[in-house]
């Protein structure tokens, strides 16, 4: 048994004097793998006779399982020693100050969007939300913006793998205005009572109810540059009543910028425009008296006398409901409040651009 005991002998120190877990492996082949010195000794039992088989045999296990049990042991030594090392690396110094976390606090743009809730919320404004995935109706037909109309290339948007009944895709919604129809629907549920009294008085003694509504919100389009984002946010609103004129747009679109922006010397244009959804429709450009941006048009938002196919997609009647829409981009109102001229700082994550405004 000279030769076993000097096996084990071996591998034992050949495994004290691995330094690597690869050192350790290539000492294991030379007494254990396929041309291993104990594999060499079992191929040698051939010639033996059925007793010396198994004597022999009994002893060569016990040889292989001292080695394994020594190549065990050298395993966990090399752990603990890496585990020693990574931990000394790692240490703390318990004595330095901890580390606070920083307070966190909203997004520019979600500080806008609540500005302009509450500024309209003063007015009597409800604040609507809604799908951000459409249907087609909902985004362009109920909107007379019925399909192959040349006005759709305007709002080019995103679509996706679900359809709806008239067999077109559902779209990730171009503006929030869908959500004037839908509103008008639950409006009119709501308080059907009410409009269905309203609509039997033929001598129209009986005030119809009006609706006045914000739907701000995340829009999608085909768009990207310094002032466009493939995502971006939208508000629009809605203020349909029985002598709802242009007159109530300027006042109250007035009174809203004036606010704010904190500006009473704020001065405001409408220009004639096109949009689908409104006749007449208007562009709203503001211009500041005063600061940086003295002496600009700048435009803001698109609005309009909502067009009578529209109120008839609502469930009313044109002849008696008259009113305006508009719809304005909170991100351009943030760029102009703060002083940004690229759009796509606000959605980059970058928290030195972020921070600013906390």
């Amino acid at each position: 048994m000279n030769d076993l005991d000097a096996i084990v002998a071996q591998a034992r120190e050949d495994f004290t004097a691995a330094a690597t877990p690869a050192d350790l492996e290539n000492a294991k082949a030379r007494f254990l793998g396929k041309s291993g010195r104990l594999t060499e000794l079992m191929k040698g039992m051939g010639t033996l006779s059925v007793d010396e088989k198994k004597t022999r045999g009994a002893a060569i296990n016990q040889a292989k399982q001292a080695i394994e049990s020594a190549l065990g042991a050298a395993r966990q030594g090399l752990a603990d020693a890496e585990l020693t090392l990574q931990l000394k690396a790692e240490a703390l110094d318990v004595t330095l100050p901890g580390r606070q976390r920083g307070a966190g606090g909203l997004h520019p743009v979600s500080r806008t969007l609540e500005r302009i809730e509450a500024i309209f919320a003063s007015m009597g404004f409800d604040v609507a939300d809604g799908p951000e995935i459409e249907s087609d109706w909902h985004s362009f037909t109920s909107l007379n913006n019925p399909p192959n109309h040349p006005a759709r290339s305007m709002q080019d948007t995103f679509y996706v793998d679900i359809q709806g009944e008239d067999g077109i895709p559902y779209n990730l919604r171009p503006h929030t205005s869908p959500m004037q129809v839908r509103y008008a629907h639950q409006h009119i549920r709501k308080h059907a009572a009410t409009f269905e009294a309203a609509a039997a008085d033929a001598s129209g003694q009986t005030k119809a109810p009006e609706i006045r509504v914000i739907a701000p919100g995340r829009t999608y389009r085909v768009d990207s540059d310094a002032t466009h984002s493939p995502m971006f946010h939208q508000c629009e609103g809605l203020w349909l009543g029985e002598n709802v004129s242009f007159k109530d747009l300027k006042v109250v679109f007035t009174d809203f910028c004036r606010t704010f922006f904190e500006s009473d010397d704020l001065v405001l244009r409408f220009r004639p425009s096109f949009f689908p959804f409104t006749e007449p429709s208007a562009e709203i450009d503001i211009q500041f008296q005063s600061g940086p941006l003295a002496g600009r048009w700048l435009e803001v938002a698109g609005s309009g006398q909502v067009h009578p196919n529209v109120v008839r997609n609502m469930g009313l009647d044109p002849e008696r409901y008259i009113g305006f829409a508009f719809g304005m981009g909170p991100d351009r109102l943030t760029m102009l409040r703060y002083g940004v001229n690229d759009l796509r700082l606000f959605f980059d994550g970058d928290l030195r651009f972020l921070s600013q405004f906390q």
